[in-house]
Protein backbone atom coordinates (compact mmCIF):
# COMPACT_ATOMS: atom_id res chain seq x y z
CA UNK A 1 0.00 0.00 0.00
CA UNK A 2 1.23 4.08 -0.55
CA UNK A 3 1.20 5.75 1.85
CA UNK A 4 1.98 9.14 3.07
CA UNK A 5 3.67 9.36 6.53
CA UNK A 6 4.15 12.61 8.17
CA UNK A 7 3.33 14.89 11.17
CA UNK A 8 -0.51 15.91 10.71
CA UNK A 9 -1.50 19.50 10.65
CA UNK A 10 -3.56 20.79 13.53
CA UNK A 11 -7.13 20.62 10.82
CA UNK A 12 -5.83 16.87 11.20
CA UNK A 13 -6.44 16.18 14.98
CA UNK A 14 -9.87 15.26 14.67
CA UNK A 15 -9.12 12.48 12.28
CA UNK A 16 -6.00 11.48 13.76
CA UNK A 17 -7.61 11.17 17.58
CA UNK A 18 -10.22 8.74 15.62
CA UNK A 19 -7.71 6.85 14.93
CA UNK A 20 -5.72 6.58 17.69
CA UNK A 21 -9.33 5.44 19.56
CA UNK A 22 -10.08 2.96 17.07
CA UNK A 23 -6.76 1.48 17.06
CA UNK A 24 -7.21 1.06 20.82
CA UNK A 25 -11.00 -0.01 20.47
CA UNK A 26 -12.05 2.60 23.17
CA UNK A 27 -14.61 4.88 20.98
CA UNK A 28 -14.77 6.14 17.21
CA UNK A 29 -16.35 8.90 18.75
CA UNK A 30 -14.40 12.45 19.13
CA UNK A 31 -15.33 15.73 20.68
CA UNK A 32 -14.85 18.99 20.06
CA UNK A 33 -13.72 19.10 23.74
CA UNK A 34 -11.10 16.21 23.06
CA UNK A 35 -9.96 18.21 20.64
CA UNK A 36 -9.46 21.45 22.10
CA UNK A 37 -7.33 19.60 25.37
CA UNK A 38 -5.21 17.78 22.76
CA UNK A 39 -4.57 20.95 20.72
CA UNK A 40 -3.56 22.61 23.75
CA UNK A 41 -0.79 20.30 25.20
CA UNK A 42 0.12 18.99 21.70
CA UNK A 43 3.27 19.15 19.95
CA UNK A 44 2.28 18.75 16.10
CA UNK A 45 6.05 18.48 15.06
CA UNK A 46 5.79 15.18 16.81
CA UNK A 47 2.11 13.92 16.07
CA UNK A 48 2.69 11.47 12.66
CA UNK A 49 -0.26 9.84 10.96
CA UNK A 50 -0.16 7.63 7.76
CA UNK A 51 -2.83 8.88 5.31
CA UNK A 52 -3.42 6.21 2.76
CA UNK A 53 -2.87 7.88 -0.87
CA UNK A 54 -5.63 6.45 -2.51
CA UNK A 55 -8.54 7.79 0.15
CA UNK A 56 -6.57 10.35 2.09
CA UNK A 57 -7.68 8.92 5.32
CA UNK A 58 -5.51 8.85 8.21
CA UNK A 59 -5.23 5.29 8.78
CA UNK A 60 -1.97 5.29 11.25
CA UNK A 61 -0.79 6.68 14.28
CA UNK A 62 2.16 7.74 15.98
CA UNK A 63 3.00 10.88 18.81
CA UNK A 64 6.20 11.42 20.54
CA UNK A 65 7.05 14.18 23.90
CA UNK A 66 9.77 15.37 25.99
CA UNK A 67 10.25 13.49 29.01
CA UNK A 68 13.37 12.46 31.56
CA UNK A 69 13.69 8.97 32.75
CA UNK A 70 15.30 8.39 36.41
CA UNK A 71 18.52 6.09 36.09
CA UNK A 72 20.38 4.54 38.79
CA UNK A 73 22.13 7.13 40.77
CA UNK A 74 19.09 9.81 40.48
CA UNK A 75 20.06 11.68 37.44
CA UNK A 76 17.25 12.38 34.73
CA UNK A 77 18.05 11.06 31.59
CA UNK A 78 16.32 13.10 28.59
CA UNK A 79 14.44 10.78 26.78
CA UNK A 80 11.97 10.57 23.19
CA UNK A 81 8.78 8.79 25.03
CA UNK A 82 6.41 6.83 22.48
CA UNK A 83 2.44 7.05 23.10
CA UNK A 84 -0.70 6.86 20.94
CA UNK A 85 0.94 4.26 18.67
CA UNK A 86 -1.85 2.58 16.44
CA UNK A 87 -2.70 1.36 12.90
CA UNK A 88 -6.38 0.69 11.47
CA UNK A 89 -7.27 -3.07 11.02
CA UNK A 90 -7.64 -2.72 7.80
CA UNK A 91 -4.54 -1.60 7.07
CA UNK A 92 -2.12 -3.81 9.27
CA UNK A 93 1.14 -5.49 7.87
CA UNK A 94 1.50 -2.83 5.60
CA UNK A 95 5.20 -1.45 7.08
CA UNK A 96 3.48 1.64 8.23
CA UNK A 97 4.21 1.04 12.16
CA UNK A 98 8.02 0.38 11.04
CA UNK A 99 8.10 3.71 8.86
CA UNK A 100 7.02 5.92 11.63
CA UNK A 101 9.01 4.14 13.88
CA UNK A 102 12.15 4.58 11.97
CA UNK A 103 11.64 8.58 10.99
CA UNK A 104 11.12 8.75 15.19
CA UNK A 105 14.03 6.91 16.34
CA UNK A 106 16.55 9.05 13.82
CA UNK A 107 14.84 12.57 14.95
CA UNK A 108 14.98 11.26 18.54
CA UNK A 109 18.72 10.54 17.92
CA UNK A 110 19.11 14.07 16.08
CA UNK A 111 17.38 16.02 18.75
CA UNK A 112 20.20 14.50 21.56
CA UNK A 113 18.01 12.13 23.13
CA UNK A 114 19.85 9.82 25.34
CA UNK A 115 17.40 7.34 25.09
CA UNK A 116 13.54 6.46 23.53
CA UNK A 117 10.63 4.51 26.00
CA UNK A 118 7.50 3.09 25.66
CA UNK A 119 4.63 1.19 27.56
CA UNK A 120 4.10 -1.64 25.22
CA UNK A 121 0.52 -3.04 24.75
CA UNK A 122 2.04 -6.13 22.64
CA UNK A 123 5.18 -8.12 24.13
CA UNK A 124 6.50 -9.08 20.20
CA UNK A 125 6.32 -5.63 18.91
CA UNK A 126 8.70 -3.46 20.07
CA UNK A 127 11.69 -5.75 20.05
CA UNK A 128 12.44 -5.73 16.64
CA UNK A 129 13.03 -1.92 17.25
CA UNK A 130 15.60 -2.02 19.41
CA UNK A 131 13.89 -1.55 22.71
CA UNK A 132 14.18 -4.23 25.98
CA UNK A 133 11.69 -4.77 28.89
CA UNK A 134 13.85 -2.61 31.26
CA UNK A 135 11.15 -2.14 34.42
CA UNK A 136 8.53 -4.76 35.40
CA UNK A 137 5.00 -4.44 37.84
CA UNK A 138 3.41 -6.44 40.06
CA UNK A 139 0.12 -5.99 41.82
CA UNK A 140 -1.25 -7.37 44.93
CA UNK A 141 -4.68 -7.70 46.00
CA UNK A 142 -5.05 -7.52 49.69
CA UNK A 143 -7.01 -9.67 51.63
CA UNK A 144 -8.00 -7.04 54.56
CA UNK A 145 -9.45 -9.69 57.38
CA UNK A 146 -6.37 -12.04 56.94
CA UNK A 147 -3.78 -9.36 57.61
CA UNK A 148 -3.30 -9.51 60.88
CA UNK A 149 -3.77 -5.50 61.41
CA UNK A 150 -5.83 -4.18 64.07
CA UNK A 151 -8.52 -1.67 61.72
CA UNK A 152 -8.59 0.01 65.12
CA UNK A 153 -5.39 1.42 64.73
CA UNK A 154 -5.93 3.69 61.60
CA UNK A 155 -3.64 6.34 62.78
CA UNK A 156 -0.14 6.40 62.16
CA UNK A 157 2.34 5.08 65.10
CA UNK A 158 4.99 7.36 64.17
CA UNK A 159 3.70 10.58 65.60
CA UNK A 160 2.23 11.68 61.79
CA UNK A 161 -1.23 11.69 60.19
CA UNK A 162 -3.73 11.35 57.76
CA UNK A 163 -5.81 13.77 56.57
CA UNK A 164 -8.13 13.07 53.52
CA UNK A 165 -7.70 16.52 50.78
CA UNK A 166 -9.26 17.48 47.72
CA UNK A 167 -8.38 17.54 43.95
CA UNK A 168 -7.28 21.18 44.75
CA UNK A 169 -5.45 19.94 47.36
CA UNK A 170 -3.47 17.31 45.84
CA UNK A 171 -2.40 19.31 42.49
CA UNK A 172 -0.51 21.50 44.94
CA UNK A 173 1.59 19.26 46.89
CA UNK A 174 1.41 16.65 45.02
CA UNK A 175 3.92 17.74 42.22
CA UNK A 176 7.17 18.59 44.69
CA UNK A 177 6.03 15.48 46.66
CA UNK A 178 6.57 13.25 43.01
CA UNK A 179 9.85 14.98 42.37
CA UNK A 180 10.70 14.02 45.51
CA UNK A 181 9.84 10.65 44.83
CA UNK A 182 11.40 10.64 40.74
CA UNK A 183 14.15 11.89 42.39
CA UNK A 184 15.18 8.73 44.36
CA UNK A 185 12.97 6.13 42.29
CA UNK A 186 15.22 4.72 39.09
CA UNK A 187 12.53 4.13 36.14
CA UNK A 188 10.32 6.68 37.21
CA UNK A 189 9.51 9.57 34.74
CA UNK A 190 8.52 13.13 35.13
CA UNK A 191 4.69 14.52 35.52
CA UNK A 192 4.03 17.74 34.31
CA UNK A 193 1.22 20.02 34.97
CA UNK A 194 -1.35 18.04 32.17
CA UNK A 195 -0.86 15.11 34.03
CA UNK A 196 -2.02 16.15 37.62
CA UNK A 197 -5.01 17.92 35.76
CA UNK A 198 -6.02 14.70 34.35
CA UNK A 199 -5.61 12.69 37.89
CA UNK A 200 -7.80 15.09 39.25
CA UNK A 201 -10.82 15.62 37.24
CA UNK A 202 -9.68 19.88 36.25
CA UNK A 203 -9.45 18.07 32.56
CA UNK A 204 -10.96 14.74 31.32
CA UNK A 205 -11.31 13.31 27.97
CA UNK A 206 -14.19 11.75 26.51
CA UNK A 207 -13.28 8.47 25.82
CA UNK A 208 -11.61 8.23 29.47
CA UNK A 209 -13.83 9.78 31.82
CA UNK A 210 -12.32 10.53 35.33
CA UNK A 211 -13.96 9.09 38.01
CA UNK A 212 -14.52 10.23 41.38
CA UNK A 213 -11.78 9.23 43.57
CA UNK A 214 -10.50 10.15 47.49
CA UNK A 215 -6.93 11.49 48.34
CA UNK A 216 -5.26 10.90 52.05
CA UNK A 217 -2.14 12.63 52.44
CA UNK A 218 0.35 11.52 54.81
CA UNK A 219 2.11 14.11 57.00
CA UNK A 220 5.02 13.60 59.04
CA UNK A 221 5.14 15.03 63.21
CA UNK A 222 6.64 18.08 61.36
CA UNK A 223 3.61 18.58 59.13
CA UNK A 224 5.76 17.42 56.33
CA UNK A 225 3.64 15.95 52.86
CA UNK A 226 5.42 12.80 52.93
CA UNK A 227 3.15 10.35 51.16
CA UNK A 228 -0.22 10.47 48.90
CA UNK A 229 -2.95 8.13 47.66
CA UNK A 230 -5.72 8.19 45.35
CA UNK A 231 -8.15 5.61 45.47
CA UNK A 232 -11.49 4.63 44.88
CA UNK A 233 -13.97 1.73 45.62
CA UNK A 234 -16.93 -0.42 44.59
CA UNK A 235 -20.23 -0.75 46.06
CA UNK A 236 -20.86 -5.01 46.96
CA UNK A 237 -22.82 -6.20 49.64
CA UNK A 238 -23.55 -10.01 49.80
CA UNK A 239 -27.23 -11.08 50.39
CA UNK A 240 -27.11 -11.35 53.72
CA UNK A 241 -26.37 -7.30 53.83
CA UNK A 242 -22.51 -8.02 54.77
CA UNK A 243 -20.37 -4.95 53.08
CA UNK A 244 -17.84 -6.32 50.72
CA UNK A 245 -15.83 -3.28 49.06
CA UNK A 246 -12.80 -3.21 47.22
CA UNK A 247 -10.79 -0.17 47.18
CA UNK A 248 -8.60 0.30 43.95
CA UNK A 249 -5.47 2.43 44.35
CA UNK A 250 -5.32 4.35 41.60
CA UNK A 251 -1.77 6.25 42.54
CA UNK A 252 0.36 5.53 45.86
CA UNK A 253 3.86 7.41 46.06
CA UNK A 254 5.68 7.73 49.29
CA UNK A 255 9.26 8.79 49.91
CA UNK A 256 9.68 7.19 53.39
CA UNK A 257 8.79 3.77 54.68
CA UNK A 258 6.79 5.26 57.04
CA UNK A 259 4.77 7.08 55.08
CA UNK A 260 4.67 4.10 52.59
CA UNK A 261 3.34 2.14 55.80
CA UNK A 262 1.24 4.34 57.40
CA UNK A 263 -0.67 4.54 53.79
CA UNK A 264 -1.37 1.14 53.61
CA UNK A 265 -2.74 0.65 57.14
CA UNK A 266 -5.05 3.76 56.36
CA UNK A 267 -6.27 1.90 53.43
CA UNK A 268 -6.38 -1.13 55.09
CA UNK A 269 -8.58 -0.33 57.48
CA UNK A 270 -11.64 1.54 56.27
CA UNK A 271 -15.10 0.41 57.12
CA UNK A 272 -17.33 -1.96 54.46
CA UNK A 273 -13.56 -2.87 52.62
CA UNK A 274 -12.60 -6.57 52.48
CA UNK A 275 -10.22 -5.76 49.68
CA UNK A 276 -7.56 -3.51 48.73
CA UNK A 277 -5.84 -3.84 44.97
CA UNK A 278 -2.49 -2.09 45.68
CA UNK A 279 -2.25 -0.86 41.75
CA UNK A 280 1.03 -1.34 39.70
CA UNK A 281 3.81 -1.19 42.13
CA UNK A 282 7.86 -2.63 41.99
CA UNK A 283 7.74 -6.40 41.65
CA UNK A 284 9.94 -6.01 45.04
CA UNK A 285 7.82 -3.23 46.64
CA UNK A 286 7.60 -3.67 50.52
CA UNK A 287 3.57 -4.15 50.85
CA UNK A 288 2.88 -7.52 51.31
CA UNK A 289 5.85 -7.52 54.34
CA UNK A 290 4.58 -4.77 55.66
CA UNK A 291 1.74 -6.87 56.82
CA UNK A 292 1.80 -8.87 59.74
CA UNK A 293 0.95 -11.65 57.44
CA UNK A 294 2.51 -11.65 53.84
CA UNK A 295 0.30 -14.46 52.44
CA UNK A 296 -2.68 -12.11 52.99
CA UNK A 297 -1.66 -10.35 49.42
CA UNK A 298 -1.51 -11.89 46.53
CA UNK A 299 -0.10 -11.07 43.13
CA UNK A 300 -2.76 -10.92 40.61
CA UNK A 301 -0.75 -8.80 38.27
CA UNK A 302 2.92 -9.72 37.08
CA UNK A 303 4.23 -8.21 33.86
CA UNK A 304 7.03 -6.05 31.82
CA UNK A 305 6.61 -2.38 32.10
CA UNK A 306 8.12 0.33 30.91
CA UNK A 307 10.43 -0.69 27.86
CA UNK A 308 14.15 1.38 26.83
CA UNK A 309 15.75 2.17 23.35
CA UNK A 310 19.51 3.19 23.83
CA UNK A 311 20.50 5.70 21.24
CA UNK A 312 23.47 6.93 22.74
CA UNK A 313 25.27 4.78 24.34
CA UNK A 314 28.23 6.79 25.71
CA UNK A 315 25.47 9.10 27.31
CA UNK A 316 23.23 6.27 28.59
CA UNK A 317 25.99 4.07 30.29
CA UNK A 318 27.73 7.80 31.72
CA UNK A 319 24.36 9.18 33.64
CA UNK A 320 24.17 5.87 35.74
CA UNK A 321 25.75 4.88 38.58
CA UNK A 322 27.34 0.98 38.97
CA UNK A 323 26.93 -1.35 42.10
CA UNK A 324 30.61 -2.13 41.64
CA UNK A 325 33.95 -1.11 40.00
CA UNK A 326 35.00 -2.95 36.97
CA UNK A 327 35.72 -2.67 33.42
CA UNK A 328 33.59 -4.38 30.57
CA UNK A 329 33.31 -3.43 26.88
CA UNK A 330 30.72 -4.17 24.85
CA UNK A 331 30.20 -5.35 21.65
CA UNK A 332 26.32 -3.48 20.91
CA UNK A 333 24.46 -4.47 17.66
CA UNK A 334 21.71 -2.50 16.19
CA UNK A 335 20.24 -3.21 13.09
CA UNK A 336 18.90 0.47 12.36
CA UNK A 337 22.74 1.70 12.73
CA UNK A 338 21.68 4.08 16.06
CA UNK A 339 23.82 2.90 18.63
CA UNK A 340 25.86 0.24 17.23
CA UNK A 341 29.47 0.18 17.98
CA UNK A 342 32.29 -1.42 20.80
CA UNK A 343 32.03 0.74 24.22
CA UNK A 344 34.27 0.13 27.24
CA UNK A 345 32.84 1.22 30.45
CA UNK A 346 34.78 2.02 33.65
CA UNK A 347 32.06 0.95 36.02
CA UNK A 348 34.08 2.74 38.89
CA UNK A 349 34.22 6.08 37.68
CA UNK A 350 30.91 6.16 35.27
CA UNK A 351 33.09 6.89 32.29
CA UNK A 352 31.99 5.24 29.05
CA UNK A 353 33.55 5.36 25.79
CA UNK A 354 33.93 4.20 22.26
CA UNK A 355 36.50 2.04 22.16
CA UNK A 356 38.69 -0.16 19.70
CA UNK A 357 39.87 -2.98 22.52
CA UNK A 358 38.79 -6.33 21.87
CA UNK A 359 34.86 -7.11 22.85
CA UNK A 360 34.34 -8.96 26.13
CA UNK A 361 30.28 -9.04 25.51
CA UNK A 362 28.62 -9.20 22.99
CA UNK A 363 24.48 -8.16 23.00
CA UNK A 364 22.52 -6.54 21.16
CA UNK A 365 20.82 -2.53 21.78
CA UNK A 366 17.68 -4.58 23.36
CA UNK A 367 19.33 -6.63 25.59
CA UNK A 368 21.56 -3.79 26.31
CA UNK A 369 18.05 -1.71 27.07
CA UNK A 370 16.70 -4.63 29.41
CA UNK A 371 20.12 -4.25 31.55
CA UNK A 372 19.97 -0.75 32.26
CA UNK A 373 17.69 -0.06 34.52
CA UNK A 374 19.03 -2.74 37.07
CA UNK A 375 16.09 -5.02 36.85
CA UNK A 376 17.48 -7.63 33.90
CA UNK A 377 20.04 -10.22 34.82
CA UNK A 378 23.07 -10.31 32.24
CA UNK A 379 23.48 -13.88 33.29
CA UNK A 380 19.90 -14.61 32.65
CA UNK A 381 20.28 -13.17 29.17
CA UNK A 382 23.77 -15.22 28.62
CA UNK A 383 21.81 -17.89 29.54
CA UNK A 384 18.61 -17.16 26.49
CA UNK A 385 21.18 -16.98 23.99
CA UNK A 386 20.53 -13.12 24.28
CA UNK A 387 24.33 -12.18 25.51
CA UNK A 388 27.48 -13.74 24.69
CA UNK A 389 30.41 -13.85 26.56
CA UNK A 390 33.40 -13.25 24.88
CA UNK A 391 36.09 -13.24 27.83
CA UNK A 392 35.58 -15.55 30.71
CA UNK A 393 33.70 -13.75 33.58
CA UNK A 394 32.49 -11.06 31.75
CA UNK A 395 28.97 -12.02 32.50
CA UNK A 396 29.23 -12.48 36.02
CA UNK A 397 30.94 -8.83 36.26
CA UNK A 398 27.98 -7.39 34.03
CA UNK A 399 25.83 -8.77 36.37
CA UNK A 400 27.05 -7.52 39.14
CA UNK A 401 27.80 -3.89 37.55
CA UNK A 402 24.66 -3.36 36.37
CA UNK A 403 22.22 -5.30 38.87
CA UNK A 404 20.62 -2.50 41.38
CA UNK A 405 19.38 -3.23 45.23
CA UNK A 406 16.45 -2.68 44.55
CA UNK A 407 14.23 -3.48 41.49
CA UNK A 408 13.03 -0.21 39.05
CA UNK A 409 9.50 1.07 39.12
CA UNK A 410 7.66 3.32 36.58
CA UNK A 411 4.10 4.03 38.43
CA UNK A 412 2.97 6.24 35.50
CA UNK A 413 0.98 5.07 32.27
CA UNK A 414 2.23 7.41 29.28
Amino acid sequence: MSADVRPIAESELPEWLRTVNTGFLTTARVTDSDVAQRAKHNDFTRTVGAFDSETGRCVAAFRSFAQELTVPGGAFVPSSAVSNVGVLPTHRRQGLLSRMMADELAAAKARGDVLSTLIAAEYPIYGRYGYGPAASVSEWEIDVPRTGLDPRLAAPVDGGRIDLVDAAEVRRVGPELHERLRARTHGAVNRNERWWNLATGLEEMSYRPYKEQFFAVYRTAAGEVAGLAAYGADDHWTDAKVPQNTVRVKDLIAVTPQAERALWQFLCSIDWVTRVRTGYRAPDDLVPQMLPDPRSARIVTAADFLWVRLLDVVRALGARTYAVPGTLVLEVADAAGLSDGRYRLDAGTGACERTERPAELSLDVSALGSLYLGDESAVRLAALGRVSELRPGAVELADAVFRTARRPWCPDVF
